[in-house]
């Protein structure tokens, strides 16, 4: 039996959450937001805490490459998450050139010019907004999900985020998001220095970084010391945005 869907009700929802989504509100007290970077900073520091932690992370590093891969006219197929925090993008286009280049090499940067991105909407009062807008990604990011344990993190992250967007006060969501703002500039980092560990340990033969210097020449250290000059440029930019002065226009 087909239930009937109120058209009504769905467009009053749906013109809340723009208008929540498009409204500045104000930014929150400058110590919530050294308490949200500190609490951030934790997170990416403590082991057991990261490890569950830096799903969040993969989730952003498929994304982009997703993202790249659309925007350079690949094929997207597949996106798989895996418990042990792995991913696997699959494209399908050009085996060399410039796409598989830049799809590859947005993986590691991703997190880092998310949350870069974020910093710069939370300076112009967008905190609601930009908890909507990552849901919205998230949603564009299951149609391409193709595992049961992608699917899990995915609506997960979502469905918190849904959460605090819908059921909490301004003040409270401006401080989960600027947490997670810091999340993503922090904790894109901590990856690209694992990468080389396990690098050294050969144990990382497939990395993007590995995979960069078989489509171009350059050494894959080469490529571990860009990822680390974006994600550490993106966390240095990111947080003078969020703790300098707000512009007068904001």
């Amino acid at each position: 039996m087909l239930v009937p869907v109120d058209l009504t009700s769905v467009k009053d929802v749906l013109a809340q959450i723009w208008t929540a989504a498009t409204s500045p509100v104000p930014s929150p007290a400058q110590p919530v937001v050294l308490a949200a970077g500190l609490v951030a900073l934790a997170v990416v520091l403590v082991g057991p805490v990261w490890r569950t932690a830096r799903h969040v992370i993969t989730i952003a590093h498929e994304g982009a490459h997703a993202l790249v891969a659309t925007l350079t006219g690949r094929r997207l197929d597949a996106i798989r998450l895996h418990s042990d925090t792995s991913g696997l993008t699959i494209s399908a286009g050009r085996p060399r050139g410039f796409g598989m280049v830049a799809t590859t090499f947005a993986g590691y940067v991703g997190p880092g010019l998310v949350g870069l991105g974020a910093a710069w909407l939370l300076r112009a009062g967008y905190a609601v907004g930009l908890l909507w807008l990552l849901v919205a990604l998230l949603a564009l990011l299951l149609l391409k999900i193709r595992n049961l344990f992608g699917l899990w993190s995915v609506l997960v992250a979502g469905v918190g985020l849904v959460g605090v967007s819908w059921f909490l006060d301004e003040p409270a969501q401006a401080a989960v998001a600027y947490a997670v703002t810091w999340f993503l500039l922090l904790g894109s980092v901590r990856p690209v220095l694992e990468l080389q560990a396990q690098r050294r340990r050969r144990a990382a033969r497939q990395s993007d970084a590995d995979q960069l210097a078989r489509l171009t020449g350059l050494p894959g250290l080469f490529w571990v010391l860009v990822f680390l000059a974006v994600t550490v440029g993106a966390l240095a930019l990111g947080a003078t945005w969020i703790l300098g002065p707000v512009p007068l226009s904001a």
